[in-house]
């Protein structure tokens, strides 16, 4: 599941995880601050018994500090090692005896931690989960082994497959200052040297209600779930937080390139070009521009690239596109691919090239536009339908820094975007002095790779 939720630059997804329909937006959505500073948003959905209860963080890998990459990760991970009055492993134990299902993700811009429960089950899920951002029981012992899991998991997902070892790379050389250039699992040397002290701080530093979100959808009360927070976290004593450091990536000033090599079956090439985010939703209109030149690129199996590339050109034995419209830090505009057999990644290149050239010369049609734009709208009522889904945008907007309250704008600015707008965004965005060009060079196979997920998070 956390492959769907973080950043991905090299399995694209069409749009941003954070769109609801307009109608759908407002509806049944509560919000209340509580006095030692925790929101807690209830979003009321009656269709079946269900509850979802999230706490998210505002403190992922781009908080930390130099040496101590992966610490965000790994501190996820202790979170399930017990409390002072619960001990290790009882937390997952007691949510599955009720019936339930948790977990827990780390990204680049928050740490999230979520259980699913029938809704009479959600006092139990409060207790355990308020108890844990106080309590924790942070021992040298578990911290070792459970630092030793991560870097295994770091060999398995990032080390042995090639996709994620070459993404991680493009990040390293694409950044040149913002933290985004460090891997949300770490630095493997920086593993090695993270301790228990380091856990404890970066504990006690972050994990404090006036930097949580609490969000519950479902099957609930708003008022019920208020006075449950109130009961539950209500009594944990806000702290005063660090101040946080605003990192600005400076202007790029050329074209970079990076060849990894991996063992592997196929080449791959990745291109991206720094890009904007949201930062003024009612005001912004590139990010918009770019979620929809996204889908016209890719989108589906008539999208421009794989119309152009895999099927009539024969270029290409897959390509894609993709933006990421919402996040703390900047964004990238992604083109990627693998070259058929018998071309190779500069060819596949110059086909990328031509493409993104005819689009900046030509522009985009009324249909192409009207079918991203009908497909945006089809998937916002489709992922209406998951209760757990509703409650992921509500909380990774509020993360961010933007709120649940921009979700029908965002729907409304993107319906709006003009063709004008698409060939502008190209134009702007697409040059190649802020461009990063990655190349997967495969070394022969000496054992079968391992399949990759991005990010990183909690696993039983």
């Amino acid at each position: 599941m956390r492959a769907k939720l973080l950043k991905h630059l090299v399995k694209l997804v069409l749009f941003p995880a954070v769109l609801l329909s307009a109608a759908a937006a407002h509806a049944e959505v509560f919000e209340k601050t509580l006095s030692n500073g925790l929101k807690v948003i209830v979003k009321e959905d009656h269709r079946a018994p269900v509850v979802v209860q999230q706490v998210w963080y505002r403190a992922g890998s781009m908080d930390e500090r130099t040496g101590t990459t992966g610490i965000a990760h790994v501190l996820e991970h202790m979170m399930f090692k017990g409390t002072t009055s619960v001990p290790a492993g009882e937390f997952s134990k007691r949510i599955a005896a009720a019936g339930g299902r948790e977990n827990a993700f780390t990204s680049y811009d928050y740490t999230a931690y979520f259980q699913t429960l029938h809704k009479s089950k959600l006092p139990l899920a409060m207790q355990l989960e308020s108890d844990r951002m106080r309590n924790l029981a942070l021992s040298a012992a578990e911290f070792a082994k459970e630092a030793k899991v991560v870097m295994e998991e770091r060999r398995m997902r990032t080390d042995d497959e090639p996709h994620a070892l070459m993404y991680e790379k493009l990040m390293a050389t694409a950044y040149q200052e913002h933290p985004y250039q460090n891997p949300v699992i770490g630095w493997m040397n920086d593993l090695q040297a993270l301790s228990v002290g380091d856990a404890k701080a970066w504990y006690e530093r972050w994990y404090v209600p006036n930097n949580a979100v609490l969000v519950v959808a479902g099957d609930v009360k708003a008022s019920e779930v208020f006075a449950l927070a109130q009961r539950y976290y209500g009594v944990i004593p806000k702290r005063a937080l660090p101040v946080r450091k605003n990192y600005i990536e400076p202007p790029q000033l050329g074209i970079k390139r990076i060849v990894v090599k991996a063992p592997a079956q196929l080449p791959n090439l990745v291109m991206s070009y720094h890009a904007p985010v949201l930062r003024d939703p009612e005001n912004d209109s590139l990010p918009y521009a770019l979620q929809v030149l996204a889908g016209i690129l890719d989108g589906n199996e008539s999208a421009r690239l794989n119309k152009a590339l895999v099927r009539e050109q024969q270029l290409a034995s897959s390509v894609g596109a993709g933006y990421d419209a919402t996040s703390r830090g900047p964004s990238m505009f992604t083109l990627e691919g693998t070259p058929s057999e018998g071309k190779s990644v500069a060819d596949l290149e110059a086909g990328l090239r031509e493409q993104i050239a005819l689009l900046v010369r030509d522009g985009v049609s009324e249909e192409e536009l009207k079918r991203v734009k009908a497909q945006v709208t089809a998937s916002e009522v489709y992922k209406l339908d998951s209760v757990f889904y509703q409650a992921m945008q509500i909380g990774q907007l509020e993360s961010i820094g933007l709120s649940y309250k921009d979700i029908p704008v965002l729907l409304k600015k993107l319906q709006a975007v003009t063709a004008q707008q698409v060939q502008d965004a190209a134009r702007e965005i697409l040059k190649d002095d802020s461009l990063t060009v990655a190349v997967l060079d495969p070394q022969p196979l000496s054992g079968k790779p391992k399949h990759a997920t991005k990010g990183a998070g909690h696993a039983h």
